[in-house]
């Protein structure tokens, strides 16, 4: 089975570890300490999915925190239950919400937020199956692979 993985950069890794695991969840399954006791590399768990979590070590690899809040990507997270308390958890945790909770026209119920170092989450829950004819006379668009 082939599977994929992100690592994202912080400035203070360790810290985004701990929002990780208290605003979404994520388990902690590894952690590399290089000799002064800073994380050289992590991995954290989420279901069967996993994030890598690391330091700033190239002028390539940077936190949003130190480019001015800009991203290359959004992170996405499919969860199986309670989006609503998931988001609760989140924002309580710190989240800068972008988008609070809404069902869409694919039939997922979407919310969106920044960490703190200003990497862009999604996190998705699907709450009604909606066939491709649904979503295209709703959204407006022609989808095509629709599964």
């Amino acid at each position: 089975m082939a599977r994929m993985s992100s690592a994202l950069f912080y400035q203070d890794p360790r810290a985004a570890i701990d929002w990780l695991q208290k605003a979404f969840g994520f388990e902690l399954t590894m952690l590399l300490e290089d000799a002064d006791g800073g994380v050289a590399h992590s991995q954290l768990s989420f279901g069967d999915s996993m994030v890598m979590i690391g330091t700033e070590w190239t002028e390539d690899h940077k936190s949003p925190k130190s480019i001015g809040g800009k991203n290359t990507q959004t992170v996405s997270i499919q969860i199986d239950d309670d989006i609503d308390a998931h988001y609760a958890r989140a924002r309580a945790a710190g989240a800068e919400i972008h988008a609070e909770p809404a069902t869409q026209f694919y039939g997922d119920r979407t919310y969106r937020c920044r960490d703190p170092e200003g990497h862009i989450w999604n996190v998705s829950q699907t709450v009604q199956v909606v066939s491709r004819e649904e979503a295209e006379a709703t959204s407006g668009l022609k989808i095509t692979g629709w599964v």
